[in-house]
């Protein structure tokens, strides 16, 4: 990847997505784009569709998830 390229990491603020973000910074990648789930919810396809037509990352790191055990997965 080059340095300047737009970089997506879905689920950024996780355990594996911060430390995704941690490493590409690390590394000198700057171009990185972060959304919470307030702000874009990966479950709406018409607004993840937007997202991408707007943004048009060069790459997509997906470490969003829902946790939480069993219980979270009940509902």
């Amino acid at each position: 990847m080059e340095k300047n390229a737009k970089i997506y990491v879905a689920g950024h603020r996780g355990m594996v997505g911060s430390a995704i973000v941690r490493e590409l910074n690390r590394q000198g990648y700057e171009n990185i784009v972060v959304r919470t789930h307030a702000e874009l919810d990966l479950c709406r396809q018409d607004a993840v569709e937007k997202f991408f037509a707007e943004e048009k990352p060069d790459y997509v790191f997906l470490a969003a998830a829902k946790v939480g055990g069993i219980g979270a997965n009940s509902k």
